[in-house]
This record gives C-alpha cells, structure tokens and sequence, in this order.
C-alpha cells in the first residue's frame, strides 16, 4: 500500500509540477522530478549547496524523511561539508549522464546505445509517458476555458520550436525584429530570460539605439500590460507597414505596434496571430520521442497549429534530406509555407573589445577551437568550418553552462595540445550567447586569441517562399 501512495504522489507531483513549471513559462523539460534529476541537473550546479538543502528541506517538510537519512545518515542534519563535496561529484557525473541522455534524444537505433543509455529507457520512457499525460491534460484544460488566454491589443507574432535547443528562435526574432522597426513599427519582444538571460542581454547589445523594446519575465502578460502602460500602443488598423520609410517617419517609435512571443510555441496563455515554427534542419525531431526520452516538447502533430513553419541551417543540409523534409512537413500540414533559412556570418569581435571588427575571411588557415555552451554545438563548428579555418576542434559543453574556472583550464589544456600538435597558436571561438552570458570570464584565457561571431539569419529561396513572401507574411498581420 505504501508503494502504491508513493507511485501515486510522485505522479500528481509531476503533473502538477508540468502546469506549475508552463504557466510559470519556466523550462518546458523540468516537468518530472526524474526528468529533471537525470537530463537537467546542471540548471542546479551554480546554486548546488542552496538548492540540495532546500530539497532536503522539501523532503522533510512533506515526510519524506526516508530520503532524507539515505542522503545525510543523520535526520534533520544539513549538509556537512563532506556531504557538500560528494554532492558536487555527483553533479560531476550528473552532467556526463545529461550527456548521454542528450545522444539518446537524437539516436535513432537501440543498437547505437551504450549499455548505460539502454539501462535508463525504462526510466525516462515512464517519465515522458508522465509528461504527455500533462501535456494532454493542460492543453484540454485551455480549450475548454479552464484556464484563460489572454489577448493582447497589438498583432502578437509567436516564434517557437518543437524541440530543445539550438532551433534559430533568437535569429528569427531579430530578424522579424529589424524588418518591423525599418518599416515603421515599434515591437516589443518578449522573453522569458531563462538561464542567466544571454539571449536578452544580446538582444539588449543588437538593438542599442533601434525603437526595439525587449521585456523580460515569465509571466509575459504582465510584463507586456506594464510596457503598454509606460509607452502605449498603435492599434493594429493604423499601424501601416511602409517598406522602405525610416522609423519615425509616420509613427511615433515609442508606440507598440507589435509583440514578438520568443519561445512561445509552449506559451499557450497567449493568444498570437502568427506561428511561426522553428526546426532544425540537422537534428530535426531526433528520435521521435518527448522529453526526456527524446527532444520533443510537444508531439510532431502540433505541427498543424503552424502558420508558417522554417527549416533552420538548411545550407548545413544535403538537397535530398531537404526535400525529404519538406515533403514530410507537408504530410503533416499540407497548407503551410515551408522556410529555408541558415546563419550568415558577418564578423568577429575579440572578447577583451567588443567595438572590435575582424573579417571573417581572416580565419582561412588558422587553427580553431570552437568553445560552445549552446543547444546546437554541431552547427556552429560546421559554419566555422564553412569559413575556410585549417582545423577545427570542438569542446562543448551543456546548453546555458556558466563558465568557471576549472572550464578555463579545461580550455587552456586543449589549447596547448592544439599549438604543440601543430606548431602555430589556436584562436578560440565563441557564440554571442556564450560571450553574453559573461563577457570577462574569456579574458583568462590571455594570451590566446579569443573571437566572438557575429551572425544574422538569412532566408534561401524555396519553391516561392523567399525573403519577400516571408515579410509578406508579417506585413499582412500587422496590419
């Protein structure tokens, strides 16, 4: 009987955890405490003593003492310093099996796996069995209007994935961003700002200067009432899209005239004119499952909720897979315009000056190590090798990882491995989200050469979806 309450217990945790961690607009993949113990541990890696005391404390507050002693020998005892330093071990091999359960999520044949990855299917098959129950539960709950959309008075344009990481929404954003500002209208973005909020503060770097507001919190709603409040709105009838015409021209730029939804795929309490689809061209759906079994936020039939859906690094993308893609998109929504778009490098910026330009053709015959903290390392080493760099290494680490200084070293000993193998001095090279999340934790790696990439999203013509149709698109729902 005690089994059968703990089972029960864990289960409404998890599902009340699903709609606790959406409607907070938090991280889609902490929605079982299994879950998020197995793939997403890091988040709790900068704060590991506060949070595994607290998680101590949540265990004994809800009588779950048992856990408790197992953890500390001792019941009612916070955490020793002993106890702190295998807590940190763990976290340790923690990450290596976020690792593995990452290379899961994208392969697709049993007969790949390691005996470890094969050991957890059951686990994180019942823990993603949990979530689309959720999933389902919380999606019904909003179609019967249990619980609330909320609409706002300006054209809401959502850009979202169906998948973790590494899908182009931040690229997407700006683009539709810029196109708006240089015709006229004034949009504010919002953002969740998770994990440290490198996204935002790069979109705050970006648009320095342009009639660009960016609004960062959970609870988007509310943070897009206090900026209608402070700087009003353009209803949509009068807020005319004139190509061509400079900001200002016809519009007062302190007016919203439109409201850009990034990551709001999953943000259902929002109502958007607009769904804009974000998917990678290289990974695509990985191995068909949900989180945490495999990458899926939602199920692929969501994909019929889409207004516009883009196909991101198609240049990364043989013509075949390509083709392969578009036609199974089309099985799945027939009507929707399918997008090509990839990262177009504009230049570098060494992270000790930030004012600083290099050309991009200045890489050809240099010896690379890529540092990459993001969702998709893969493409951003193959766009550096599409530049022309002699060779190029890689070292990754998880999605949002904070450097440290242990990861210095870690990158200071690849470095000096790199230059005794070739005989020439490596330069290293990050994304601007990774230089974002902390500008100066790079300078330790002096006397290395550090380079930051500059990119910006560029769409490729597809069977009459080009850049022209495309902000077509956007013209036709802002106004």
């Amino acid at each position: 009987m005690k089994i059968i309450f703990d089972v029960l217990y864990d289960t409404c945790l998890t599902i009340g955890g699903t709609f606790l961690f959406h409607e907070c607009n938090l991280s889609p993949c902490f929605v079982c405490r299994i879950a998020s113990t197995l793939v997403y541990l890091r988040q709790f890696v900068k704060y590991q003593h506060l949070f595994f005391c607290l998680y101590l404390k949540f265990l004994q507050i809800f009588g779950k003492k048992k856990y408790t002693n197992l953890l500390l020998g001792v019941p009612g005892r916070l955490p020793s310093l002993t106890v702190f330093v295998n807590w940190c071990s763990l976290c340790s091999s923690m990450e290596k099996l976020r690792k593995a359960v990452n290379e899961m999520a994208y392969t697709q044949h049993h007969a790949k796996l390691s005996h470890l990855q094969l050991s957890l299917i059951p686990v994180l098959f019942l823990a993603s069995s949990l979530y689309k129950a959720a999933l389902s539960l919380r999606r019904a709950l909003y179609h019967s209007g249990f619980l609330r959309q909320h609409r706002l008075p300006v054209p809401v344009i959502s850009v979202g994935n169906l998948t973790w990481g590494g899908n182009g929404k931040t690229p997407m954003v700006e683009f539709i961003a810029n196109y708006l500002a240089d015709s006229g209208i004034s949009p504010l973005i919002l953002t969740r700002g998770y994990a440290g909020g490198d996204e935002a503060k790069m979109l705050h770097r970006h648009f320095l200067g342009r009639p660009v507001k960016i609004g960062v919190g959970a609870k988007r709603a509310a943070v897009a009432a206090s900026f209608f409040e402070r700087y009003g709105y353009v209803e949509p009838s009068s807020s005319k899209l004139c190509h061509g015409q400079k900001v200002g021209s016809h519009l007062s730029s302190e007016k919203i005239g439109t409201v850009i939804l990034d990551d709001g795929m999953q943000h259902w309490s929002l109502q958007r004119n607009l769904e804009i689809v974000m998917i990678n061209g290289l990974t695509l759906w990985g191995n068909c499952h949900l989180i945490p079994r495999g990458p899926l936020r939602e199920p692929l039939s969501a994909l019929r909720q889409a207004d516009v859906v883009v196909l991101h690094h198609a240049d990364l993308v043989s013509e075949q897979n390509l083709e392969d893609t578009d036609l199974m998109l089309r099985e799945v929504n027939k009507s929707v315009p399918v997008f090509f778009t990839k990262m177009d490098p504009c230049y570098f910026f060494d992270v000790g000056n930030a004012t600083s330009r290099k050309h991009v053709g200045d890489l050809s015959n240099t010896i690379v190590l890529c540092v990459t903290a993001i969702g998709s390392a893969n493409s951003f080493a193959k766009g550096i090798e599409k530049i022309g760099a002699f060779y190029v290494d890689r070292l990754e680490f998880s999605d949002h990882h904070k450097f440290l200084a242990k990861d210095i070293e870690i990158i200071k000993r690849r470095l000096r491995e790199l230059e005794d193998r070739f005989s020439s001095k490596p330069a290293v090279i990050v994304t601007e989200k990774d230089y974002d999340r902390d500008p100066y934790i790079f300078k330790h790696l002096d006397p290395f050469e550090v380079l930051a990439l500059c990119s910006e999203l560029k769409i490729i013509p597809n069977r009459g979806c080009t850049e022209e149709s495309f902000k077509k698109l956007l013209k036709e729902v802002c106004t």
